[in-house]
């Protein structure tokens, strides 16, 4: 596993899903005179691990969070993990099922980011892939959108989306890539091993990237805009996946 910056878990309802995962945490920070189930749920799963509890007001948790709105909680947090390539093959294999995973070719917005985690992890996906530079990584922003899911769906972040992409080919993955040219989504059949790539919310996929892909998908539209929200569009594409695999 790799680890990245200290940050902050935000929110009462990431704060409760990290205390009970393995997610190192070094300090747990709580608004004065709240007195709220769910802070009280916090602090007694902090105490439980003998964690350092810290009373503070509400400014100091402003402060910490960049005035984010924290729910009067904050996990001081030693890193995010990153998982390995080998650790989402690993997720598939523990669940007896194909693999299913999600690219993300340079993402920025962690908004985004967060939705397509809580998304994934509804859906059963095994594991996402970000690339390192010029995208968002696992911010605290991140996790407080994806409302816990981040503990229990695998990011690994790679140096070279186009060499791991041809890595995860040569052991058996299609691609299925995004584009406004492309075979309908709707007759996507997600049977096998499987990775669909989503493309950046202005720029969509790089064109190497969409060289490597062994298929497109296009969401048709109707309206004026003829563009969606890229966390909007995932989820369509991530439960076009879910429903082949899972019929009724």
């Amino acid at each position: 596993m790799k680890t990245e910056n200290t940050d902050f878990i935000i929110g009462r309802h990431p704060a409760v899903m990290a205390l009970k995962a393995d997610q190192e945490i070094n300090k747990v920070f709580v608004q004065a005179g709240l007195k709220a189930d769910a802070i009280a749920e916090i602090i007694k799963l902090a105490k439980q691990k003998r964690l350092v509890i810290s009373t503070v007001p509400k400014t100091k948790l402003d402060q910490l969070t960049d005035h984010q709105n924290h729910q009067g909680v904050a996990l001081a947090v030693a890193a995010y993990h990153y998982a390995d390539v080998d650790d989402l093959f690993a997720n598939a294999a523990r669940k007896n099922e194909d693999p299913f995973f999600l690219i993300l070719d340079e993402l920025e917005d962690p908004h985004n980011l967060g939705s397509i985690i809580r998304t994934a992890d509804a859906a059963g996906v095994h594991g996402i892939i970000i690339p390192r530079r010029r995208a968002v990584g696992l911010t605290s922003v991140v996790a407080k959108t994806s409302t816990g899911a981040l503990e229990h769906v695998p990011v690994a972040r790679v140096t070279n989306l186009v060499q791991t992409v041809k890595e995860l080919k040569n052991r058996g993955v299609w691609l299925f890539g995004t584009d406004m040219k492309g075979r309908d989504y709707r007759t996507w059949d997600a049977h096998g091993a499987v990775a669909l790539v989503i493309g950046n919310e202005g720029k969509g996929i790089s064109s190497l990237l969409k060289k490597n892909c062994d298929e497109m998908l296009t969401i048709p539209m109707v309206g004026h805009v003829q563009s969606l929200n890229a966390s909007v569009a995932a989820g369509l594409l991530i439960y076009q996946g879910f429903n082949s695999r899972h019929p009724l």
